[in-house]
């Protein structure tokens, strides 16, 4: 299923896009996409009922916003350095460990709001990541089937960055990962009976039209159900939390000099393919 949220920022509905690409309206049946949901499986077995009778209401998509497509996320659980060719192109070493970072919650928007460069930023960059959103409580996990077996299903993330904050300031990474706006999240969440294999989807990245990324998930150096099973030996993961696993070469700190950082007025669109596609233009904070 693909499942999202609409409306205004903070009043946002349930809903689901179905076989035909019509949007229905989920809010009499449940009262949120998020982990609630994903941990109840006789709840969502009701949802692909409703879904398959054509029983559900039409929503006009028409001028409707479209939310985060998780709501009530616990926390964002980042991965650096997870691609081959990202750590090629800026000179890294893979890692020998997955490289953990912490988002806040607060810094997930919709797929297609506005994106703020924050104040003083020269080197805010962008990263098309695949998004892994739990779907039932994850704690010491033995393998890597196991931590694929956890997951509930699947969404689009722009891991917006400022790099000078959060390589050049000192102390942790979280300074340049967590300015407000940094983690547009979605169109839909695809549920994991969609996507068997997590590890061979095409993820592109475009600047103002112009191709930045051109990646496929093979490239991971810890592959989606690893990574689960890695976090969970540090922390407990619950339902609803959203992991972003790392992002293909391409981005601007991996160019040559002058590289091409974001800036205000500048047109971001990335897509994962069966994830969907987001938009943000970049102002000013």
């Amino acid at each position: 299923m693909k499942l999202l949220r609409v409306g205004p920022a903070g009043s946002e509905r349930p809903a689901l896009l179905d076989q035909d690409g019509t949007l229905r309206d989920l809010s009499g049946l449940i009262t949120d996409v998020d982990g609630a949901l994903l941990s109840d499986e006789s709840v969502l077995s009701r949802v692909r009922e409703a879904a398959e009778g054509g029983e559900l209401p039409v929503l006009d998509a028409e001028g409707l916003r479209i939310g985060s497509a998780v709501g009530r996320i616990g926390k964002v659980v980042g991965i650096g350095l997870n691609y081959f060719g990202h750590a090629a192109e800026i000179g890294a070493e893979p890692p020998a460990e997955p490289i953990l970072f912490l988002k806040a919650a607060d810094t997930v928007v919709g797929p297609d709001d506005t994106v703020l460069i924050p104040r003083g930023s020269v080197k805010t960059d962008w990263e098309a990541e695949l998004g892994v959103v739990i779907g039932s409580t994850a704690r010491y996990l033995g393998s890597a089937e196991e931590g694929l077996a956890h997951v509930g299903g699947y969404t689009l993330v722009n891991d917006v960055s400022e790099r000078e904050f959060q390589i050049e300031r000192g102390g942790t990474w979280d300074k340049g990962k967590n300015c407000e706006t940094f983690t547009p999240l979605g169109p839909w969440l695809v549920t994991a009976d969609e996507i068997p294999d997590p590890q061979v989807l095409d993820v592109k990245l475009w600047v103002n039209g112009e191709l930045k990324q051109d990646g496929n998930t093979s490239d991971q150096i810890f592959p989606v159900g690893e990574v689960v099973r890695y976090l969970s030996q540090f922390m407990t993961l619950y339902p609803g939390d959203v992991i972003v696993t790392g992002t293909p070469g391409g981005v601007a700190m991996g160019q040559p000099e002058p590289k091409p950082y974001l800036r205000a007025g500048d047109v971001v669109e990335l897509e994962i393919e069966k994830l969907g596609r987001q938009r943000q233009e970049f102002k000013s904070a």
